[in-house]
């Protein structure tokens, strides 16, 4: 068995207010091998060897969306401890939300994303990845750690 090999990814929440409601944007996974056909939040990914959560949130959401986000507007939300049986890896996700970035958000990746769209952020698809429900529970009541598929 390696040691100190827990592989780590960020997930990035945009969030706007719309005619009084509060929307965030989600995307819909495909051809990834994760998730496919479901929703997910704003964007996400694999944390790069000597990269720093913010700096990969923030190429993250350039790869995906194509909009700049400045490391000073990403505001930690949440920490995920999760373990997924299915590829059998323990993974530590810190999660973001901006509300604050230049350029509107369009799909990057057509290979892996499907379809982006705003949402209500009180009217949600049931067919959002469980690990984001729990993660936008946290964001909205401010639990700041949780431990998913243990």
């Amino acid at each position: 068995m390696e040691k100190y090999k827990t592989p780590s990814a960020v997930v990035v929440l945009l969030v706007r207010q719309n005619a009084g409601k509060t929307q965030i944007l989600l995307q819909k996974r495909k051809n990834t091998g994760f998730g496919d056909g479901l929703w997910d939040l704003s964007c996400s990914g694999h944390v790069e060897y000597k990269e720093s959560f913010k700096k990969a949130a923030v190429r993250e959401c350039f790869e995906e969306l194509g909009i700049r986000v400045e490391e000073k507007s990403l505001n930690f939300f949440a920490l995920v401890h999760k373990r997924d049986e299915e590829c059998d890896l323990t993974y530590i996700n810190p999660y973001f939300y901006a509300e604050e970035f230049l350029g509107e958000p369009k799909i990057c990746e057509q290979e892996k994303c499907s379809q982006i769209k705003w949402y209500n952020i009180d009217e949600l698809p049931a067919d959002l990845l469980e690990d984001r429900k729990q993660a936008i529970t946290a964001f909205l009541n401010g639990n700041k750690y949780i431990e998913y598929g243990w």
